[in-house]
């Protein structure tokens, strides 16, 4: 009786502040005007009006609900010789992107689709399958590569093809986006190649959906910030910054949320700008930056080397205030690595305000937040933090999201795309991201950065080789972009193969095993490879810890020339992982670069200036200590001397430099000299790029 009473006094309590109050079958029945709430609407219906209510709400929750994918593929026909990557994206026509969609199990007002091809994906899908179990998470990462590449995005397209169009697996690709910088410099686009291909392969590597842009414009809207708040704070009294900061609006001058913000962080809690003595005015009104110690730079998505080093404020309007600056690479702006780490647009907005673009002459770190900017930043962010949905030649779905750069940045594509296909995958299905370089920048970063942000954590590993590479790290000549091949990478040569796979294989596979999961080898086969080589990797893989090893043929064949790389991928996530952090966050900095470098890298030790040790010291002092470490170092190489082949030893690591991301959420050591702007070549790509204009075909995109 008392539970009885209890659950009625709550029922009364729903009642008394319900808008409407329905009544069913009840049509005599009075209802005390205690009951209801003054202006609330009494509406008395018939019981069958309750039937119909109630199989509305059926249907609606059931289509909330996950549903099964009726994927339709694409078919194949594969030419011998292959023709290149732009004349085979344009044979296959791709299915309309809503149909895709439809396919895979999203909801109509989840798509915002651009164009025919492509669409964003809302993220409240995540709220709609937030019970729903995640699918195997796959990352594939490789060996130390040669100067051209050793495909591990063709490797990843094909093995989705291979589970979605063949085995009937729901599988996604996860994939950075790429950037105009190596379009039209010397690598050429990122949408896979042969017939393990993203498509439209032109959309893919040009524009997209306009998030590089995006990032543009939201970097340099905080440059433009920076200058244009030292020339006022430069040339006005704090009562004059200080009221034209808080402008009286109709006699009224009030702060803007952002603005409180920033006082708070100064500790002073008041909200009415009159009430400030002039101390508070002047905290409150100078950042006072100092002008050399600025680590914002504007960025631009092309290869321009004339831009790293540049004077601005040299107009006499700019009264003086010049500068030494420069612009990076658009995907080497912290807004493009916050893009690809944040977990929703609350912690995009979050991480956009601790952005940390330089320091106080008094040795405070000055935020995008302080700057007052943050708040735009994100406006101009908030159609980028959707992953964009394509599809593969064989009609299987990809999401393409983000781009950072590999070198100082963690060089992988969003947690939110990984997140949401995982989702749509099913508990069986299968999600297949890229990182970034070899397993020692891309696939460490992967675990210990990306992972951390997360929570999530991957099934499998698997590990992209070349017998090219091998040959080279075995002692096999200089390979060079655009250079012919030596003989050696030509012909059969099975002790340069043997001793690569003993050096550079072997260390790729003990580091993916020190995260506890395990380790598929996928070796990218070329034309020029021969049986006998092919079989010895396999055989040494394996006998160095590898689950399997096999060899692909996706380039040639698309989907079914991975079909044993699937099988061994869909065998070995079944295996049980043992999935570990290489360090805690917790420990210093210092100690937390030293294990990366010698349980990944292999050195003996490293070597800590007395400036990066002033640094550190800082970064501890502010609180930045506990930051996940993202090192910046080569990618050529397991050490930081880019012609060290195999797997060096005894050499000590440099520490040459050391910065932050703090809205990122990590602290990146430099080792060596980091170009973040990139040159174009004596003959760029874009010699050979042009347009049809009667037709609007792309010609010479590759």
């Amino acid at each position: 009786p008392l539970k009885v009473l209890m659950l009625c006094m709550f029922c009364l309590h729903q009642v008394m502040h319900a808008d409407a109050l329905v009544l069913l079958g009840a049509e005599s029945m009075e209802i005390p005007s205690t009951w209801v709430r003054p202006g609330a609407a009494i509406i008395r219906c018939e019981s069958i009006l309750i039937s119909n209510v109630v199989q509305s709400c059926s249907r609606w929750l059931q289509e909330q609900q996950y549903r099964p994918w009726h994927l339709h593929t694409l078919k194949l026909q594969p030419l011998n010789p292959v023709p290149s990557d732009i004349e085979i994206s344009r044979a296959q026509t791709p299915k309309p992107i809503d149909q895709l969609a439809a396919e895979i199990g999203l909801l109509p007002e989840e798509l915002e689709p651009y164009g025919r091809s492509k669409a964003k994906v809302r993220l409240s899908l995540l709220d709609r399958l937030h019970s729903q179990p995640d699918g195997k998470y796959i990352l594939v990462a490789g060996i130390t590569p040669t100067p051209l590449g050793e495909g591990k995005s063709t490797v990843t397209i094909g093995l989705v093809q291979a589970m979605s169009a063949h085995l009937k697996l729901n599988s996604f690709a996860c994939l950075r986006q790429p950037s105009q910088g190596p379009t039209f410099g010397v690598k050429g686009g990122a949408a896979g190649g042969g017939y393990a291909q993203v498509i439209p392969m032109e959309e893919f590597n040009l524009h997209l959906t306009g998030d590089i842009h995006a990032i543009t414009a939201a970097n340099n809207l905080v440059a433009a910030a920076i200058d244009a708040r030292m020339l006022h704070e430069a040339t006005q009294s704090d009562k004059a910054l200080f009221n034209r900061l808080v402008p009286s609006v109709n006699g009224v001058r009030k702060f803007s949320p952002i603005q409180i913000s920033r006082l708070q962080g100064l500790g002073i809690h008041k909200t009415d700008p009159a009430s400030l003595t002039p101390q508070e005015v002047s905290a409150f009104a100078r950042l006072d930056l100092d002008p050399s110690k600025i680590t914002w730079h504007r960025v631009v998505d092309t290869n321009d080397r004339f831009l790293r080093k540049i004077t601005v404020g040299q107009a006499s309007t700019e009264k003086g205030q010049t500068r030494e600056t420069g612009f990076d690479i658009a995907v080497a702006s912290e807004i493009m690595a916050i893009l690809a780490l944040s977990d929703n647009l609350g912690d995009m907005r979050g991480r956009l305000g601790r952005m940390v673009v330089g320091t106080s002459r008094s040795g405070k770190p000055v935020t995008a937040e302080d700057l007052g900017v943050s708040g735009a930043v994100a406006v101009l962010m908030k159609d980028a933090i959707k992953p964009t949905l394509m599809q593969t030649l064989e009609g299987t779905p990809v999401f393409v999201h983000a781009g950072p750069f590999a070198n100082i940045a963690h060089g992988n594509s969003s947690v939110l795309a990984d997140k949401l296909a995982l989702k749509l995958v099913g508990q069986d299905g299968f999600v297949v991201t890229e990182a970034g370089f070899g397993a020692d920048i891309g696939m460490e970063k992967f675990f210990n950065i990306k992972c951390r942000a997360s929570g999530l954590k991957p099934n499998v590993v698997v590990l992209v080789a070349t017998v090219r590479a091998l040959k080279m790290h075995g002692g096999g000549p200089n390979v060079s972009a655009g250079a012919p091949l030596p003989r050696e990478y030509i012909d059969e040569n099975l002790s340069l193969v043997a001793r690569g796979c003993r050096s550079n294989l072997r260390k790729q596979i003990q580091i993916a095993k020190l995260f506890g999961v395990p380790v598929v080898v996928a070796l990218n086969a070329f034309r020029t490879d021969t049986p006998a080589e092919i079989d010895l990797v396999c055989q040494i893989a394996k006998e160095c810890g590898a689950s399997d090893a096999v060899s692909c043929q996706h380039w040639s064949q698309g989907g079914r020339g991975c079909l044993e790389l699937a099988q061994a991928v869909k065998e070995a996530a079944r295996q049980p992982t043992n999935f570990q952090f290489l360090y805690k966050t917790e420990m210093p900095i210092v100690e937390k670069i030293r294990t990366i470098a010698q349980k990944v890298y292999g050195a003996d030790d490293i070597q800590v200036s007395p400036e990066v040790q002033r640094k550190i010291d800082y970064y501890n002092h502010q609180g930045y200590g506990s930051l996940p470490i993202c090192m910046a170092k080569t990618h050529l190489s397991l050490s930081h001397m880019p012609d060290k082949k195999g797997a060096p030893t005894g050499f000590v690591l440099p520490i040459r430099d050391i910065r932050a991301s703090i809205g990122a959420g990590f602290i990146y050591p430099l080792v060596g000299t980091m170009s973040t702007m990139p040159g174009l070549p004596t003959r760029p790509c874009f010699y050979d790029i042009d347009i049809d204009p009667v037709t609007e075909d792309i010609i010479g995109l590759f």
